[in-house]
């Protein structure tokens, strides 16, 4: 269920210098990899005084979204982003559809999935703390977005009915989720029959030493409590979604000789069925 990465390009998290670069599977993501590479040619690092994860200069969360897609939302929306990828570019988003966004943070992916979803959709923003709420619903009054709607909860225990969005996106927040099978599980009851689920992610690929792992989640917060991909795989299955695909798409690299390309950024999409 799970798929060797086909188009993926290679960060470092140790201090080495890395290109940015964006590919993935779909259209279009792969065209918005094409932009991003366009758009940014600098080189990055992650060393003992380079921003902790999640921030948005680390080589994590950094070089994710279009120009274009950003220029037209608020600043602090873009500068609160603190994802591993775009689900909005997982996934083809049709007007009127209702849209979940787990953990929706300063309000990003919200905002970019509510013109896509058009006046008669529907896109609903997820986050447990007042301060991001506050900060998207203030972003969402400057944007002018009318379809949308910030909600407090929590991930594992969604407050919305049975059956009642078309697509559920993420962004970098399952895995640090302490019940991920209860996240997903929300997820695929929250979804109507045919309902998509589609997020950003962080993977491991792979056995990693368990003190290599605690040694790597003191400098990148962003892994700490990130599933083994197959394990991912296995608990979407198990939440009853179909049409499984994990594919990961910027791999980072570590001095740590036992982490080597173990921990990446993955496009993970499922979907319920339509019986």
């Amino acid at each position: 269920m799970s798929a060797e990465p086909r188009h993926s390009s290679v960060v470092s998290i140790s201090g080495a210098v890395f290109p940015p670069s964006n590919h993935a599977a779909t259209d279009a993501a792969a065209a918005l990899s094409r932009s991003l590479d366009n758009e940014s040619t600098t080189t990055s690092k992650f060393t003992s005084d380079f921003p902790a994860c999640c921030s948005p200069a680390d080589p994590i969360t950094g070089n994710l979204y279009r120009t274009a897609e950003t220029d037209t939302l608020p600043k602090e929306a873009v500068d609160a982003s603190l994802g591993c990828g775009n689900p909005t570019a997982l996934i083809d988003l049709h007007e009127g559809d209702t849209v979940l966004d787990l953990g929706s943070g300063g309000g990003i992916d919200v905002l970019l999935s509510a013109r896509r979803v058009g006046p008669s959709g529907k896109v609903y923003g997820l986050d447990m703390t007042d301060e991001m709420l506050a900060l998207a619903r203030e972003n969402q009054r400057k944007s002018g977005a009318t379809n949308v709607e910030f909600l407090k909860g929590d991930i594992q225990a969604i407050p919305l009915p049975d059956r009642s969005v078309d697509v559920v996106i993420s962004n970098c927040v399952i895995n640090l989720a302490p019940d991920k099978s209860a996240v997903l599980n929300e997820a695929f009851r929250v979804l109507k029959p045919g309902g998509r689920f589609a997020v950003s992610d962080i993977v491991v690929r792979g056995e990693v030493p368990a003190e290599v792992r605690r040694n790597m989640e003191l400098w990148v917060g962003c892994i700490a409590g990130a599933l083994d991909e197959d394990d991912y795989a296995k608990k979407l299955a198990a939440a009853g979604f179909e049409h499984i695909d994990i594919e990961t798409w910027r791999v980072y690299e570590t001095q740590e000789i036992d982490a080597q390309g173990k921990f990446a950024s993955a496009f993970i999409r499922g979907t319920r069925p339509a019986r």
